[in-house]
């Protein structure tokens, strides 16, 4: 298998694991096991390069993960290397809470700001960021329809959903170059739509990979579990893993070759 895959059909080469910037923007209200600390410039542009030197060249962002993206937008500033990044709409997250707005003019608005936030002229890929009513999003809000016409205008490149459902998975398929999906040793129900995704020729990127650090003991080493499941699927284009610890990177990602091997 090959460490940098296809995302579908959008023409993007995407490695096999991306990193996720959550802990480089937000602390609070979030779900792992720990609290932790945001790494200052230095250590999260040290964590950038070890990432490329070690094959990544996704990173993974949102507006709901606090200053993630501001913060990736200088520490990428003048950096030459062809970093893809990923980027979402429909989140908020102000004052310790979430909000969602999935209407095309709040869409519109969240990529204008994405672009200068980031400093990019065009985004690689723009997901809906959902809430969890899937099928309420894609039939009532217009927000898909309104990334497409993005694309249209040069705004961004590929777009699509990070899902919470099987069966708004599943409806959003043919409307979308990729889906974000949940998939773990322990959650495995998204696997049905990645099955349409292959057969669609829709990209997919998972999310949670490690049950956002609350891994199965039921594995004698879960990491590598994780890695040969996830990374076999023939659909997967590549898996985001939210870590800012280099140790864990380095370990993630030969756990990963080691999977494929």
């Amino acid at each position: 298998m090959n460490w940098l895959r296809p995302l579908g059909q959008t023409g993007l080469q995407v490695s096999c694991l991306g990193l996720g910037t959550v802990k480089f923007g937000r602390n609070i209200g979030v779900k792992y096991p720990r609290d932790f600390q945001l790494p200052n410039d230095r250590t999260a542009r040290s964590l950038l390069d070890q990432s490329w030197d070690l094959g990544i060249n996704l990173l993974d962002t949102a507006p709901a993960y606090g200053s993630s993206e501001s913060r990736l937008g200088e520490l990428l500033r003048g950096d030459s290397r062809e970093w893809l990044i990923c980027t979402k709409v429909g989140e908020e997250f102000e004052n310790g809470e979430s909000r969602y707005d999935f209407s095309p003019e709040h869409c519109r608005r969240s990529v204008d700001r994405s672009l200068k936030r980031l400093g990019r002229e065009r985004l690689d890929i723009v997901l809906v960021h959902s809430n969890g009513e899937d099928t309420a999003i894609i039939e009532n809000y217009g927000t898909l329809q309104a990334l497409s016409e993005l694309k249209r205008e040069g705004k961004i490149g590929a777009f699509g959903m990070s899902t919470k459902s099987v069966a708004g998975g599943i409806a959003a398929v043919p409307q979308c170059d990729a889906l974000m999906l949940t998939y773990s040793l322990s959650h495995r129900e998204d696997e049905a739509v990645m099955d349409a995704c292959l057969d669609e020729g829709c990209g997919v990127l998972l999310k949670k990979v490690f049950a956002s650090g609350h891994l199965t003991e039921d594995e004698a080493d879960p990491v590598l579990a994780t890695m040969r499941l996830v990374l076999t699927h023939a659909a997967t284009g590549s898996a985001i893993i939210g870590t800012i610890n280099p140790a864990h990177l380095e370990a993630n990602v030969a756990a990963a070759r080691q999977a494929m091997a």
